[in-house]
């Protein structure tokens, strides 16, 4: 008896699994609206100027909710540090660089990874036409809401 119910316990964990597996992939296409944090864990500025990188967070908030390549995340970060570097904060610039290709790899289950408006594990993956044009879209409505 105790083999049978162990047996139907991993039927039923299987049936859930597999049936998650379904859901996830049936919203794989699906974008989530576009969200930003500021600079994530960081400060979005200076004690005197609290927002002065804030505007460069954000801009890279939007390359990595759209997510792509490794190139493209490659070059999104490589702005980020520019735009804050053209603050006059180089070493904070250097450092935030360090944190974004450290703690933004598309494989942790972060709200801050690279393509987070994606279902999770996307990874690095160039975006279909269709998908840009619903990256627009989500884009419009962002702008509608601000």
């Amino acid at each position: 008896m105790t083999a049978l119910i162990q047996s139907g316990s991993k039927s039923v964990a299987s049936l859930l699994l597999i049936a998650s597996m379904l859901v996830s992939c049936s919203k794989a296409d699906e974008l989530a609206p576009f969200t930003s944090d500021g600079c994530s864990a960081f400060p979005d500025g200076t004690l005197a100027i609290n927002t002065l990188w804030l505007s460069c967070c954000t801009a890279h908030d939007i390359a990595y909710w759209r997510g792509g390549t490794y190139q493209e995340r490659l070059d999104a970060d490589k702005e980020l540090r520019q735009c804050v570097a053209q603050t006059g904060q180089e070493k904070i610039a250097t450092l935030m660089l360090a944190g974004v290709r450290v703690g933004g790899t598309p494989f942790l289950p972060t709200t801050f990874r690279w393509g987070y408006g994606w279902s999770y594990l996307r990874g690095y993956k160039a975006l279909s036409p269709d998908e840009e044009e619903i990256l627009k879209a989500r884009l419009e409505e962002y702008g509608e809401t601000k």
